[in-house]
């Protein structure tokens, strides 16, 4: 088991520098796998109201019986990061028993730069994507100057992520070690050794994280998010979620209904689906994704593959058998095994923009360099050049995936989910396999169950799909969508994850109308 963690163009003559630019973008929105790979992914028209903080009593979200305090704290919120506003904002650690202790949630703020309409809370996905990082370092780029102008962006990680009461398992040498380990999982010594060593990592999870470690489930990051929304001072919470913050969005819906406003949520996930069915379709989308990249590369001049598009695809598989077999040391002396090597070949797939970087890296690999597939592997699981990590992503994202999702962790029910993935994404397949190795002993039962999306409010929510994604495939928009009710759906017909923020004039234009202006846009519209 390998916690590696992706997370969803500049030029320059350095290859590892511009994969850095590249690839660092493409993966700044993005749901993480759950395979074994990366074990250890209105106010206006018609309805809702105030998005701008009304003081009159009859407007004002109530606010739950028991959470006074938490609603009415007084939140400093101080000058940092060069033009952003910092906070820290106090929630229980256990929203069945407030009264037990308190975690605190870390949240920047970019303020409005016009006529401020609001405040757009922002998460960009995982599950353990620090939306803290996400603003600071992506909010005057990835957001078009006119949403900047009307309303303040909040980023805030989640609880469990980075700042906020984070999940702590291994140290930085702890997770590089990991990370070169290689397991034969079709043979029981592999499959136990796997289960033995993964025990040992949840105990130092559970050993140095704290007691919030087992109430880091999404509800109750929903939960955090209505009292930053009564903290921001809006009547209504305006949500920009990407990727699973479509998951943390829809849930927030379902939960709060009447205090919805202007929702995104993009690159959405169908909550139906039980988590070895995501995997699945995630698996099948990755592997259509590199099919379209072969495909490209084969018409380039500078392409390592030949032949036809299904040549290039066994060429491809026969690279990863091979590394997988025998790995590799890059460069730097750490061991290329299998599963990184194909994390850095599904990394770039985030972004069409990263297709260049993957041809780079394979033309290296197969001339026997897989230093270039080390480095975007790398990016992939928040690993800097010195050897240290920036981010708990991969270890958060485990255990809030362990707390929302039920997972078959049998030693049967695993081979058996193997098989079926290698048959619908031979290329990706295996290495999406044993997910539930992550949660075989988890000592948290998990909280959440699939079911569809549920939401009786009357604002009506924008979903955004992708026809090309990779990591959520535009059917779970569609389902997401459908399950909501009272939603738009807006496809883009482009390629690598989620849309707003990378794709084209027609997306950003719909967008943006429908937070400043309110104008809903035509359901089915494709751009």
């Amino acid at each position: 088991m390998n916690p590696a963690t992706p997370r969803p163009g500049q030029r320059g003559r350095n290859p590892l520098r511009r994969a850095a630019g590249v690839i660092a973008a493409a993966l700044s929105v993005a749901l993480l796998l759950s395979g074994c790979v990366f074990s250890l992914p209105f106010g206006g028209g018609s309805g809702g109201g105030s998005t701008t903080g009304s003081q009159d009593p009859d407007v004002r979200a109530a606010v739950p019986e028991g959470l006074e305090s938490f609603y009415s704290q007084d939140v400093r919120w101080s000058s940092c990061e060069n033009g952003f506003q910092c906070g820290n904002i106090k929630v229980p650690t256990d929203y069945a028993h407030p009264e037990a202790g308190n975690i605190v949630i870390a949240a920047i703020r970019l303020p409005a730069r016009g006529s401020k309409k609001g405040s757009i809370l922002v998460n960009p996905g995982g599950p353990g994507a620090s939306g803290y990082d996400f603003v600071r370092d992506a909010g005057k780029s990835h957001f078009t100057a006119k949403l900047r102008a009307g309303f303040d962006l909040v980023g805030f990680d989640p609880r469990g992520v980075k700042r906020s009461a984070p999940v702590t398992c291994l140290s930085d040498a702890e997770r590089d070690e990991s990370r070169e380990k290689v397991y034969r999982l079709n043979t029981d010594a592999g499959l136990q050794a796997a289960i033995a060593d993964n025990k040992e990592i949840i105990a130092k999870c559970v050993e140095k994280s704290g007691p919030a470690l087992g109430h880091i489930d999404t509800v109750s990051s929903a939960k955090d998010m209505d009292i930053l929304r009564g903290l921001l001072g809006d009547d209504k919470l305006n949500y920009m979620g990407f990727s699973y913050g479509t998951s943390l969005g829809a849930t927030y819906a379902e939960q709060f209904p009447d205090n919805v406003g202007r929702f995104l949520l993009d690159g959405a996930v169908n909550l139906e689906l039980s988590n070895e069915e995501l995997t699945s379709q995630q698996a099948e989308a990755f592997e259509k994704s590199l099919r379209r990249y072969v495909e490209d590369c084969l018409g380039q001049s500078d392409c390592p593959l030949s032949g036809s598009v299904d040549d290039g695809m066994q060429q491809i598989r026969d690279l990863v058998s091979d590394v997988d077999a025998n790995p590799e040391p890059a460069d730097d002396g750490r061991l290329v095994t299998g599963p990184t090597l194909v994390s850095g070949l599904y990394t770039p797939l985030y972004d069409d923009a990263s297709w260049p970087v993957l041809t780079q890296a394979l033309s290296a690999a197969f001339d026997g360099d897989l230093s270039l597939m080390l480095r975007i592997a790398d990016l992939g699981a928040d690993r800097n050049p010195d050897g240290t990590y920036s981010s708990n992503t991969g270890f958060a994202f485990n255990a809030i995936n362990c707390l929302d999702y039920p997972m078959v962790t049998d030693n049967a029910g695993m081979r058996a989910e193997a098989e079926r993935l290698k048959k619908v994404a031979p290329t990706f397949g295996p290495y999406f396999a044993y997910g539930g190795l992550n949660c075989k002993d988890w000592p948290f039962k998990p909280i959440g169950s699939p079911e569809p999306a549920k939401y009786p409010g009357k604002a009506p929510i924008v979903v955004v799909g992708t026809t090309g994604d990779p990591a959520t495939p535009p059917a779970w928009a569609e389902a997401m969508r459908k399950q909501l009710g009272n939603a738009s759906l807006v496809t883009w017909e482009g390629e690598g994850h989620t849309a707003y923020g990378r794709s084209n004039r027609c997306v950003s234009t719909a967008v943006d109308d429908y937070f400043l202006n309110g104008k809903l846009p035509v359901d089915g519209t494709r751009c």
